[in-house]
């Protein structure tokens, strides 16, 4: 190998970042896939860097290196390599990845030369650099006119889900939390309905034999309940993928030991705890999800029929009263109340904060689930979630939203609390703030009034 070719290398790559430059360049391609079987490392990554910029949006260019079989060519050689150089297989990929998204023939082209055994071999590379490309080459490949085909070759138990279980293991073990990464799994896991499959594929044999939770389980709902997050207006919710985060949700509220109050947010490097979490937060962004159509039944309305609320309102009994509450009642009863004697504490900051904001956006707009509240005695205990909690950011605003949304349009929820007999530390200023107030009757006991209609929304 020689300087001047390093040299030369170096100024083809940065004439061929314009448009311009690619485009008189497109003679260079067919000689540098020529010379990259045999490239020693350094010219190696040298060319497939130029490869990747000539690929960058050039149709005559990426119509090239499908006719000289140039997907094959470069996953040959970089496989070819004593071991697999992290900055060869990312160049390599995001040159894959840029053919791929000339069009269908081109991805084809391009998964026919790496599925599966290069797809397996360049997942295992634990480098957050080759994630991303990685993952920009399967979320191509898996959309358009053919993309159900190879997704469903992706998700193929023996083929394609061992490269997927790869990602998620490395991923999470370098905490890769890029947008093409989100989409990928979003793709398999919630819109072509695979989650239940991936999830099963990430146990060891330890796992399943205990029936418990890894970090790869915890990041794969991370990741999903970013992209959920980040992008509500983007993403279709299905009946199914709601029920199995449900499932999940329960099975981990019954793993996790509620006696260690938590110290710190999501993700505690707890898979368990942060399973509960990432779960909720789903189903918290899952409910605030609203169906297009009149006519269809959102998600979740699927999951109203299934119990969610009663498990929800049962998970917050079982806690011990906020911050606020508690000190109020050490005050005047001391430490041994009996409400706090066997109360559960929140394995995580923020976890009650989570539970209300799931049924506050479960209670937006349905009388159904409001009339449910109050029939399971749930209104006084969501009356109670309206102060501040040192372990809670942001409790205060998500149960002054829930008791707006109790409210809305009920009069028999209206005319229960107006009923309550109201002591502290029931009574907030943060309740008086929303539009209600403590009169005292003719009796001298004190009832706690709706005074203001006040419009009701969904919060994320």
């Amino acid at each position: 190998m020689s300087r001047s070719d390093e040299e030369t290398l170096a100024a083809l790559i940065e004439v061929s970042r314009t448009p311009e430059g690619r485009k008189g360049l497109s003679g260079v391609l067919a000689d540098t896939l020529f010379l990259l079987p045999a490239s020693p490392s350094r010219l190696l990554l040298l060319r497939l860097r130029l490869l990747r910029n000539l690929l960058a949006g050039d149709e005559f260019n990426q119509n090239a290196f499908i006719q000289r079989s140039g997907p094959s060519v470069v996953a040959a050689s970089v496989l070819s390599l004593p071991s697999l150089v992290p900055d060869a297989v990312r160049a390599a990929l995001q040159a894959l990845g840029n053919t791929a998204l000339a069009g269908e023939f081109h991805r084809n082209a391009v998964w026919e030369a790496l599925f599966p055994e290069a797809l397996r071999e360049f997942s295992g590379v634990r480098d957050t650099g080759v994630l991303d490309p990685l993952c920009m080459v399967l979320d191509t490949c898996c959309g358009g006119e053919g993309g159900r085909r190879r997704l469903n070759e992706l998700c193929d138990e023996e083929l394609g889900l061992p490269i997927l279980v790869q990602v998620v293991n490395t991923a999470s073990q370098v905490e890769h939390k890029e947008e093409w990464l989100e989409w990928l799994l979003f793709k398999v896991c919630v819109e072509e309905q695979k989650f239940e499959s991936v999830f099963d594929a990430l146990c060891s044999t330890n796992d399943v034999d205990r029936g418990e939770y890894n970090a790869k389980h915890a990041f794969l709902l991370g990741t999903l309940s970013r992209c959920l997050n980040n992008h509500p207006k983007e993403v279709a919710i299905t009946d199914s993928f709601a029920h199995h985060v449900f499932n999940v949700h329960k099975h981990a509220a019954e793993t996790v030991n509620f006696t260690h109050r938590g110290t710190s947010p999501l993700p505690t490097g707890c898979p368990a705890i942060d399973i509960l979490g990432y779960t909720l937060q789903l189903l918290r962004d899952i409910c605030a999800w609203e169906s297009s159509s009149s006519e269809t039944q959102g998600p979740v309305d699927s999951l109203l029929q299934t119990g969610l609320v009663k498990h929800l309102l049962k998970y917050l009994g079982e806690l011990e009263p906020p911050s606020t509450i508690r000190k109020s009642m050490s005050r005047r009863q001391g430490d041994n109340h009996p409400a706090l004697e066997n109360a559960k504490v929140c394995p995580y900051i923020g976890y009650r904060r989570d539970l209300v904001a799931v049924i506050a956006n479960c209670l937006h707009g349905r009388k159904k689930v409001q009339d449910e509240i109050r029939k399971l005695s749930g209104i006084l205990l969501l009356l109670q979630q309206c102060v501040i909690d040192e372990d809670n950011p942001y409790l205060r605003e998500w149960g002054l939203l829930v008791v707006k949304n109790l409210l809305e349009g009920n009069e028999e929820n209206q005319k229960e609390i107006s009923e309550l007999e109201m002591q502290e530390p029931v009574i907030t200023p943060e309740i008086a703030n929303i539009g209600l107030k403590v009169e005292i009757d003719k009796t001298r006991r004190p009832k706690l009034v709706n005074t203001s209609d006040v419009s009701m929304s969904v919060l994320k």
